[in-house]
């Protein structure tokens, strides 16, 4: 077996190719959620649209999120409350920064921080979810977050009970954003 390096590109950064994009559903389909955008606008999160996944940066104090027209139809959820309830759980994310409720986010993948963070994340979106009327899809990333949540709770048997405060704690600090938002403020477009 022979190790070699290699110099890979992405498609949108080579010049002269065209990049295929049909694939993606057309955003015209797209069927905002009033409340939940108005909830967003709310929190004052710097939120981004680009790219194809959902992160949020401490550095920058920005939360990604892919385009909507990324997201589609499942058999539980529309294309707007699958991007929603991303959003939601990067929004849980958002309010860990030491500037809001100062969790730590500095732990890397695979860590017990990590884990207990994207357990917090998960579960604020679903109580978010759940307050807002919106439909929570299991999302594809979970698969690689459930190992490293096992082990965290099997470690540990009050990790969950501490992990579903910190969400609660998060969710309702978005909702109260929300509800000191001016009437104008949540119902403009």
């Amino acid at each position: 077996m022979i190790a070699r390096a290699s110099w890979v590109f992405n498609a949108a950064q080579v010049e002269g190719y065209d990049l295929d994009i049909t694939d993606l559903p057309d955003q015209a389909r797209f069927n905002p959620i009033t409340r939940a955008e108005a909830f967003v606008r709310a929190t004052g999160a710097n939120v981004e649209e680009i790219g194809d996944e959902a992160c949020f940066i401490p550095g920058t104090d920005k939360i990604l999120m892919p385009e909507r027209r990324r997201f589609i139809d499942t058999k539980k959820s529309t294309a707007a409350e699958c991007f929603y309830s991303t959003m939601f759980h990067e929004l849980t994310h958002w309010t860990g920064a030491k500037k809001r409720l100062n969790r730590d986010l500095s732990g890397r993948f695979g860590s017990e921080a990590y884990a207990v963070e994207e357990l917090i994340a998960e579960l604020g979106a679903a109580f978010l979810c759940a307050d807002l009327g919106i439909t929570l899809t299991p999302r594809q990333d979970h698969a690689s977050y459930i190992r490293n949540w096992l082990r965290v709770l099997k470690t540990d048997k009050k990790a969950i009970f501490t992990a579903a405060s910190k969400a609660s704690e998060a969710a309702n600090w978005l909702l109260e954003r929300e509800s000191q938002s001016l009437p104008w403020e949540v119902d403009a477009a």
